[in-house]
């Protein structure tokens, strides 16, 4: 997956920048012992004719590793003030008033200072500033010798990598535990099916059975092959202009035959022949799952609404002036509770597993339009009251039609069961 490349690259790097300030501070420290031995330890050496000659504050090159160093970094004297630190040691609060504001650490670095020996340890830090509650920090402590009487102090952040690792072991076991269900009902049909080779009513009903499971497992997978490409959030390199009103009525087309069995209206409306620039087949995705999902959750006989108009960034989302399409997809379902909101676009999380099972939902659906609209420097967000309903709305960076210019025609449209009249709309 995307995300473990990431994370690998992230540690072989901080590693390397580690690894390479603890090596010169290990050559360092090796080399002034030396000194110490032949002429005795001494901050001070008296050149001929001439005043002593004082030892550096820093070893040579050290300085300059330092600020390029993505770790903070803390250069601790002989009694435990600090000769230097990074900005980013006192972001995290590690240094206040010229000192050591962390007891661990200062333990160690004491030890170090007496035995010479590098020591490494991981610890979590209350974050500075914030709540009891809030989540730790969780960094990597290295403590070396930096000649005679210096300690450095490497300290290195994990907490994204903590989470990152986390969010792969939930995947990998969601994934799992969703393959489970499928792969063992295929496996259970395929009994059926021969123990029932001489009832070919049986064996029609448990063959429509397998045809359901195998739709299922198909649709996880794919769903897992297009998170798989859109998870990091990276910003289209190449983007292409894209119709909105083609991708709502591809969406409405894949959506056409379960509406039509819950006669449920799927109507299209608002501003017409505006353009998106992205890829088309993501921008499809995630509209195209919007709208499937107003139609499983929502009761027969009810509508979804698809509405689009352009809209100023600076009005919608208080950056520098510039034009968004916004698409909403509405509807009269089940609605969505305050709590439920805040968890609704993670990966395999669902309102109401039974249904989403009973309708087929794989929970991948709204995560991937999540990182559709980042990865095109657009936002969801969804508003919605239980019992009444639910709107989804993506705002994505207006484009341009290539070699006309768009024009504010509105249009509508719309699909349902022919006996079907269309509902009120709702405010």
């Amino acid at each position: 997956m995307d995300v473990n490349v990431a994370a690998a690259a992230a540690c072989a790097i901080a590693g390397l920048g580690v690894g390479l300030t603890a090596a010169i501070a290990f050559r360092w420290s090796e080399r002034e012992q030396a000194k110490g031995s032949n002429g005795g330890r001494t901050s001070s050496r008296t050149g001929p004719g001439g005043p002593p000659h004082q030892e550096p504050a820093l070893p040579p090159g050290v300085d300059t590793v330092l600020s390029v160093l993505r770790s903070c970094a803390i250069v601790l004297g002989e009694g435990d003030e600090v000769v230097k630190a990074s900005s980013a040691a006192y972001a995290m609060g590690l240094v206040r008033g010229g000192a050591m504001a962390v007891d661990p650490m200062l333990s160690l670095a004491r030890a170090t200072r007496r035995d010479g020996e590098i020591r490494q340890v991981e610890l979590e830090l209350p974050r500075p500033g914030a709540a009891r509650a809030a989540e730790p920090l969780a960094v990597s402590v290295r403590v070396a010798p930096l000649g005679s009487r210096l300690v450095l102090v490497l300290v290195e952040d994990l907490t994204d990598r903590r989470r990152i690792e986390a969010i792969r072991r939930d995947f990998v076991a969601n994934v799992s535990h969703e393959l489970k269900t499928p792969v063992g009902a295929l496996s259970l049909l395929s009994e059926a099916v021969a123990d029932a080779s001489d009832d070919p009513e049986a064996v029609q009903r448990f063959a429509g059975r397998m045809q359901i499971e195998a739709t299922r497992l198909a649709s996880l997978v794919q769903e897992i092959i297009d998170l798989s490409r859109v998870q990091d959030d990276r910003i289209l390199a190449d983007p292409e202009p894209v119709p909105v009103d083609e991708l709502i009525a591809e969406a409405i087309d894949r959506c056409r035959q379960p509406a039509a069995a819950k006669q449920i209206l799927i109507a299209a409306g608002g501003t017409g022949d505006l353009y998106l620039d992205g890829n088309r087949g993501q921008l499809a995705a995630a509209l195209g799952n919007l709208v499937e999902n107003a139609v499983n959750y929502s009761p027969p006989r009810t509508r979804v609404a698809i509405a689009t108009r352009r809209i100023s960034s600076a009005a919608a989302l208080g950056e520098a002036d510039g034009e968004l399409i916004e698409i909403s997809v509405t509807d009269q379902g089940i609605g969505i509770s305050e709590k439920d909101r805040e968890r609704i676009f993670e990966r395999f999380y669902r309102v109401d597993p039974a249904r989403s099972r009973a309708t087929g939902g794989t929970g991948l659906g709204l995560s991937i339009v999540k990182h559709v609209a980042a990865s095109h420097r657009g936002t969801v967000s969804v508003w919605s009251v239980e019992g009444q309903g639910s709107t989804f709305t993506l705002r994505l960076p207006a484009g341009q039609a290539p070699d006309r210019t768009p024009s504010s025609e509105p249009r509508s449209d719309a699909t349902a069961s022919d006996s079907l009249p269309a509902p009120e709309a709702r405010s």
